[in-house]
């Protein structure tokens, strides 16, 4: 009964028996549309800690590819220089040979003893054991490459090549501004970034929220009826939301909120002074390498006396 006292269908009794009953059908179909005012910018802090979590983890992901390559290519031309050792070994091997073959032909005609080829003997196995060692580190660093390159159906077919020359000098002093080119500081970055969006977006929480709803539908009991404008409804409606008993809930998520944040900006803090002292120690690696190389080839240019 509706608040006029008009009775509606089926009111009294139960439709008859047949093919219209004893049921009855109700229809319908509208729109509905909602606006959540963001008065407090709750969800405007929701979207920017999202969207800080999608550029940690992107820039997340750009340091897995970039660490995954610079192992490749490190590993590529370990490869390439044990190659050259190679090469180097069994040429000093085939000399060494030479040299023992030399010795034997002259303490066969009684020119020498055989005392004099000992040594020469023992360099050439020392020789030969240098090139098993080579041969097998070559191996350990191929079977590296087939994991990190997903090779493990094919062997990697590596061939030796020239090892090129080293033209590049590093400066004297490296800025402290390549660091916010590093992706593991954008990462950490970008996590505080979200952790503070997600610290505001806790304490909107403890404020009201207001929404609107808008709807336009047609409701009818028989389907018949159902698009005349009798059946027609429309209407607006407002919500409030007071969170007067929750509020143990929301201190509770603005606690982890801000303890979170406070790792984050620990393991920034953290991820800066390990970048520093990367920065300020490859130099120095990279100069002692430099010298070291240097002796060698020096030592390399010097005559050899057999």
């Amino acid at each position: 009964m509706s608040a006029e006292g008009l009775m509606g269908p089926f009111a009294l009794n139960d439709p008859a028996a047949g093919t219209t009953g004893p049921w009855y059908t109700n229809g319908t179909f509208g729109l509905t549309a909602g606006w959540h005012l963001d008065i407090w910018g709750k969800n405007r802090a929701e979207v920017t800690a999202r969207l800080g979590t999608v550029k940690a983890r992107a820039a997340e992901r750009e340091q897995t590819r970039q660490l995954l390559a610079g192992s490749v290519a490190r590993l590529y031309w370990e490869w390439q220089t044990q190659a050259a050792l190679n090469t180097v070994l069994q040429q000093i091997e085939k000399e060494q040979n030479t040299i023992i073959a030399t010795d034997r032909q002259l303490y066969q005609n009684g020119i020498t003893s055989s005392v004099e080829g000992v040594e020469t003997d023992i360099n050439a196995s020392k020789t030969r054991q240098q090139l098993n060692d080579v041969a097998g580190e070559m191996k350990i660093i191929e079977a590296r490459l087939n994991a990190l390159t997903n090779h493990q159906t094919k062997s990697l077919k590596l061939k030796p090549v020239t090892l090129p020359k080293v033209a590049s000098q590093l400066p004297d002093e490296l800025g402290y501004s390549l660091l916010a080119r590093r992706a593991d500081l954008q990462a950490a970055h970008w996590y505080v970034e979200s952790s503070l969006s997600t610290i505001d977006a806790a304490k909107a929480a403890f404020y009201p929220d207001i929404n609107l709803m808008a709807f336009l539908q047609q409701d009818a009991l028989h389907l018949s009826d159902l698009f005349r404008h009798s059946a027609q409804q429309m209407g607006v409606t407002a919500g409030l939301t007071l969170p007067i008993f929750d509020s143990g809930r929301l201190n509770a998520n603005l606690d982890i909120a801000k303890a979170e944040s406070n790792l984050s900006i620990a393991s920034y803090n953290k991820a800066v002074v390990e970048a520093v002292n990367d920065v300020r120690g490859r130099p120095a690696r990279f100069r002692h390498w430099r010298r070291k190389t240097s002796i060698r080839r020096k030592l390399s240019t010097m005559p050899c006396v057999w």
